[in-house]
Parts: C-alpha cells; structure tokens; sequence
C-alpha cells in the first residue's frame, strides 16, 4: 500500500510539473514572438530578413509545448495521473521550476562575459546533470557539441553574430 501512495504521489507530482512548464513554454513562446515582431524590417538586405530564424526556433518552441502536451495527454489516459486533491500538496515541482527559472536568469546574465558557447555549455550541463542523471559523458558531451555546433553553425554559416566572450574567435 505504501509503495502504491508512493507511486501515485510521483505520478501526480510529473503531471503538476509538466503543466507547469506547458504553461510556462507557452507563456516564453509568446513573449518570445512578441519580441521577434519588434525586429525592424530592413528592405535591403537578406531576403530571407532577420526574423527568419528567430521564427522557426519560436516554431521549435510551440512543437515542444505541442509534444508535452500529447505527452500528458497520453499519461492521462493510461491512468498514470491521479487526482491532484487525492495526494497532499508538495512543493517540489514549484521548487524545480523556479530552479530553472533562477538558473536561466544567471546564463543570461553571464551570457555576455562568457559568450553564448560557453555559456550555453555551462547552462545545458548543469540542466542536464538534474534531468539526465548518472550520464555525464552523455551530458557532457550533448552539452558541448550542441553549444559549440550552433555558436559555429549560426556565426559562420548564417553569419549571425553571437556573443564570443572568453573565446577568441
């Protein structure tokens, strides 16, 4: 009987954590596009136009809150969610999201010093160490190449101009 409590209580306490952080991707997505909306439109220039990219990771955004959404959709179903008024109230999903929150808020501010590949490495490591624990080469290793990939992907072959911080090039 314990371990059923036990169980149910995990189960409840994923379901409150991810509609939360549905709620919260929606609510980034559309300050998210709201920001892209305030990008001057240039008629000269790329014609593709600076909001091209920021608009498909705002696209990258919604098909992520989209899949969290199927996702507890499909948990709902399969009767892994119990009623959330059955478990007593814990605190540890409001907790987790304002650690991420908390956490965001300093990349953001190192981002400039740091520059966006080291900072972004530090960030998904440290994100990653939590979600994906006992697999740190795994970590480490996504970590890098998809700072290091996309800081070299977007300043080289799209020629957009991120910040290099402690990097020399």
């Amino acid at each position: 009987l314990h371990k059923e409590y036990r169980r149910q209580r995990q189960m409840c306490i994923r379901d409150r954590a991810d509609r939360i952080i549905f709620v919260c991707i929606l609510v980034l997505a559309a300050i998210y596009f709201y920001a892209i909306e305030q990008i001057p439109t240039l008629q000269v220039g790329d014609p593709i136009g600076a909001k091209a990219i920021p608009r498909f990771l705002g696209g990258a955004l919604l098909v992520t809150a989209a899949l969290l959404f199927i996702e507890m959709r499909a948990a709902a179903k399969k009767g892994e969610v119990v009623e959330v008024s059955k478990v007593p109230q814990d605190k540890g999903p409001y907790v987790l999201v304002a650690a991420v929150v908390v956490l965001t808020a300093i990349y953001f501010m190192a981002f400039e010093f740091l520059g966006y590949a080291i900072a972004t490495t530090i960030y998904l490591n440290i994100l990653m160490a939590y979600f994906n624990k006992g697999k740190w080469k795994t970590n480490v290793l996504t970590a890098t190449l998809f700072s290091f990939g996309s800081y070299l992907a977007f300043t080289k072959l799209f020629g957009t101009p991120l910040a290099p911080g402690l990097l020399p090039f």
